[in-house]
């Protein structure tokens, strides 16, 4: 690494490799399950005790393990970004980064994600199933190599955080009682389709490149037009998934004011498919993330409230 490369590769230029903002998407969903798991009451009658260092634990856990799987997509993809136009000034490709430092990035986020699963001792739970949980993350990055379920991928991937964090919380009990598992199951398979969703009409940018070198994708298998109508229907799940939450999760206590932000995220979902069209993809970044930070934490805002304050 030369001196103009040291001087380039700042804090900056880390976060933009893993597109740290872009933790906004999943962040939301573990905290709001982690609130849910408070409030409800265990299979045995009771309620989880409040340690502060659950919470410290479930904000490290999804800090490093989302960075360990980006600096490793970002590295095993650096010969691919650097073929693609759209990607070709990624840090990797670009030279702001070099391979080998993404590498040692990659190893020591998985790493801090490991130990900080220790956190939520004397529950064994998370740390037994840190390096399966790690494996599958970064197993999205070779997804694309050999299925377009790619996308779905992502969007289970992103979906172990609610479960995750509720498990984190309320311990291996949980894992036995199927019925206190409804709630984060529901809320993880909404975050499926969301992200599921999502992620293709991102990959819409890709189509033509995707499919003339082979790469799997569902706009490149279906074309664009035909990928947006399925990232539709994804979210058409994704809503309804959301209204069953408060139907079998009744423990939680969501009201009408989780059904008025219901009522909200519909609109913001409509709206995001009304800006991207099969000829027209220019507004896919604001499709992408101003209307998926909204949701999130809307999401996260008004079922706090709805649990611990409302009902």
């Amino acid at each position: 690494m030369d001196l103009t490369e040291k001087k380039r590769s700042n804090l900056g230029d880390w976060l933009g490799l893993i597109r740290f903002s872009h933790t906004i998407f999943a962040l939301p969903f573990a905290a709001l399950a982690t609130a849910m798991a408070f409030s409800g009451p265990l299979p045995d009658g009771g309620y989880p005790i409040f340690r502060f260092r659950d919470l410290v634990g479930i904000l490290l856990c999804m800090v490093f393990a989302r960075s360990a799987a980006m600096a490793f997509n970002r590295v095993v993809d650096a010969d691919i970004d650097a073929d693609n136009p759209r990607t070709a000034a990624r840090h990797v490709p670009a030279g702001i980064l070099s391979r080998r430092a993404v590498w040692g990035f990659t190893v020591l986020c998985s790493l801090a994600f490991i130990a900080s699963t220790a956190l939520f001792l004397p529950n064994v739970v998370p740390l037994l199933a840190s390096l399966p949980v790690l494996a599958f993350l970064c197993g999205y990055s070779l997804a694309k190599r050999f299925t377009s379920a790619a996308h779905l991928w992502l969007g289970i991937a992103l979906s172990l955080s609610p479960l995750c964090a509720w498990v984190a919380i309320r311990g291996p009990e949980s894992l036995l009682n199927p019925v206190d598992l409804v709630a984060p199951l529901i809320l993880a398979a909404s975050v499926a389709a969301w992200v599921t969703g999502f992620d293709i009409i991102y990959a819409c940018q890709d189509a033509a490149y995707d499919a003339k070198v082979g790469l799997n994708s569902v706009p490149a298998k279906f074309g664009v037009a035909g990928a947006l109508k399925i990232s539709a229907g994804c979210h058409v799940v994704m809503l309804i998934l959301l209204a069953c939450l408060p139907l079998f999760a009744k423990s939680v206590g969501f009201g009408w004011l989780f059904w008025a932000a219901l009522g909200l995220i519909t609109v913001l979902v409509i709206r995001q498919h009304s800006i991207v069209k099969p000829g027209d993809l220019d507004r896919v970044n604001q499709a992408f993330f101003d209307m998926n930070a909204a949701i999130s934490v809307a999401l996260l805002v008004v079922g706090v409230i709805d649990c611990y304050w409302v009902n």
